[in-house]
């Protein structure tokens, strides 16, 4: 990085923290600091409801999974328009008219308190996961490319969300996130072109996704019954609105979002305008990835994408046998480039076929060099990842950028870092002021002891999510791993508050049991892989419904 890029970077970081912190300081009242004054329009909480899901791992891990399994990854998104509808149609009239300030108060309005309580401590747990999560994840891809101190990385990007949050609490957040959401599309739209603008001249946008299709990234829509694939038409919509139900509906960092709007109007706007744009948004971030791909049909790249991992086997005994192995991708690379030439100047079927078969050698090239990294790691005993897809965008941004757009496209991945967090850590201090804190208490509390309150829970909950992204380790995928946890957790809250909006005769205490039992299935079924995770959040739903029922029948009949 060059003195101009560390310029951009900590400006931009800089002016959304200080920003955030002057606007929304002096917060008098708890109304104020959790939802905001309710005085948020429908597009920032549309912006605010799209910038707490689209963390860092959106735009770290996605390019990286277009790049290596094509846009197939977009059909996970394909629930979230219905789930939109539904929420604005069932879930935003009740807890307008509840006037509630997390989503769980209204589980004690229909059942009881220990189900409310229930419910909010399942939503610490996994958001409290995710939150440690969302600041690892960056901290880890710069600190292994950038060669900063991992522990440094996760205590500095902690440290500037707490500062503006801990001061403004919600309006901060949603403040904040216009800037953040802004410093972002305008970094991936600069960065797509530059992608394109990179490309051989006589290779166009069009062709370029001719060499995609060829290579079998363009494949979106899969149609197929396979229980096994994670991503096909039939779990983003069935899995996918599932999920989305959980998220939009009953997770306190998305519920916070739009309890913050002026009227039940702007609040469904801004969800609906999250709905229409969510998928448009991860479409183009997929592609990102694919045009990442095409660049590198024409430009080598490295047998791993981890900069780690190389470092690691050039300094083992089989650093010999690695080089042999990028030897060889090379020798693909440049058969592969005679391909497309011919393929884009014959438009014969017959060079699809070809490039798949040199696409397939390199792959497993690929799997060969994370075993060499594999070996090296057992033999060293130190943890290397050998998955590289969290790596591939960035590398592809610190290789092939100008100074000064290095600086905005890591502020575009600390920014959506920050602006996850932030709402993360402002829900998690909601749920636990409002939720366990304030209902648990027998005496009244001032409102100004309340907001204090608030601030250290926000600072508290933000200390313990830089300790787990101090501790947390790597998955397959990190945009994978959030969407883990949350299938864990999300399809059993779902189906508790779908019994309480549609199911009369069930009462608290078949609901609080059967979602007790419900939990410790759906974590052994994650443990022992009985599905793929996305129908986990189907599976706890019905589970838990099915089961409150049956509870509730036989407590009737007994």
């Amino acid at each position: 990085m060059q003195l101009l890029d560390w310029i951009v970077l900590s400006i931009t970081l800089l002016f959304i923290v200080l920003y955030g912190t002057w606007k929304t300081r002096g917060s008098k009242n708890v109304q104020d600091y959790l939802k905001g004054g309710n005085r948020a329009q429908w597009w920032t909480i549309g912006l605010s409801v799209m910038a707490t899901q689209a963390s860092a791992i959106t735009f770290l891990s996605t390019p990286g999974q277009a790049f290596h399994d094509g846009m197939g990854f977009v059909q996970f998104y394909f629930g979230l328009p219905l789930a939109m509808v539904v929420i604005c149609l069932v879930f935003i009239p009740l807890y307008h008219r509840l006037k509630v300030y997390t989503a769980y108060e209204f589980l004690e309005n229909r059942f009881d308190l220990k189900t409310r309580t229930l419910a909010a401590i399942l939503f610490l747990i996994s958001r409290g996961l995710a939150a440690g999560i969302t600041i690892f994840a960056p901290a880890i891809i710069l600190s292994a490319v950038l060669g900063w101190n991992l522990t440094l990385l996760n205590i500095i990007i902690g440290i500037l969300v707490i500062i503006y949050t801990v001061s403004g609490g919600t309006r901060a957040v949603s403040i904040t996130q216009k800037q953040q959401m802004a410093v972002i599309f305008a970094g991936m739209f600069v960065a797509f072109f530059l992608i394109i603008s990179y490309l051989p001249d006589d290779i166009t946008f069009g062709k370029a996704l001719k060499v995609a299709g060829a290579s079998g990234k363009m494949e979106v829509l899969d149609f197929s019954f396979d229980f096994e694939n994670r991503y096909t038409i039939w779990s983003g919509l069935i899995g996918g609105t599932f999920l989305m139900l959980s998220y939009f509906g009953t997770d306190q960092s998305q519920v916070q979002r739009y309890l913050s709007g002026r009227s039940v109007r702007e609040m469904r706007l801004g969800l609906l305008f999250n709905g229409l744009l969510k998928v448009p948004m991860q479409f183009f971030i997929l592609m990102v990835g694919v045009m990442v791909f095409v660049f590198y049909q024409f430009n080598s790249s490295p047998i791993n994408f981890n900069p780690l991992a190389g470092e690691a086997v050039a300094q083992s005994a089989y650093a010999e046998q690695y080089d042999g192995l990028a030897e060889q991708q090379q020798q693909i690379l440049e058969r592969k480039q005679d391909l497309i030439s011919q393929y884009l100047t014959t438009d014969d079927p017959q060079f699809i076929a070809q490039i798949a078969n040199a696409n397939e050698q390199e792959q497993e090239l690929r799997e060969e060099a994370k075993t060499l990294i594999s070996r090296v790691a057992e033999d060293t005993d130190t943890k290397i990842e050998t998955n590289d897809k969290d790596y591939v965008f960035i590398h592809f941004i610190l290789n092939n950028l100008p100074k000064g757009l290095i600086g905005l496209l890591l502020a575009v991945i600390l920014s959506a870092a920050m602006s996850s967090t932030a709402s993360e850590l402002n829900a998690l201090a909601s749920t636990t002021t409002m939720d366990l804190y304030k209902r648990n208490r027998k005496t009244e509390v001032s409102e100004m002891s309340m907001v204090r309150t608030s601030k250290w829970f926000t600072l508290g909950w933000g200390i313990l999510a830089i300790m787990i992204a101090c501790v947390a380790h790597l998955a397959d995928n990190l945009i994978q791993l959030v969407n883990i946890i949350g299938s864990i957790f999300y399809g059993n809250v779902l189906g508790i508050f779908l019994l309480a909006f549609f199911v009369k005769s069930v009462k608290g205490n078949a609901v609080f049991i059967a979602a007790l039992i419900t939990q410790v299935i759906v974590i052994m079924g994650w443990w022992f892989d009985w599905m793929p995770f996305l129908w986990l959040n189907f599976f706890g739903c019905m589970l838990v419904m099915s089961l409150a029922v049956l509870i509730q029948i036989v407590n009737k009949s007994s």
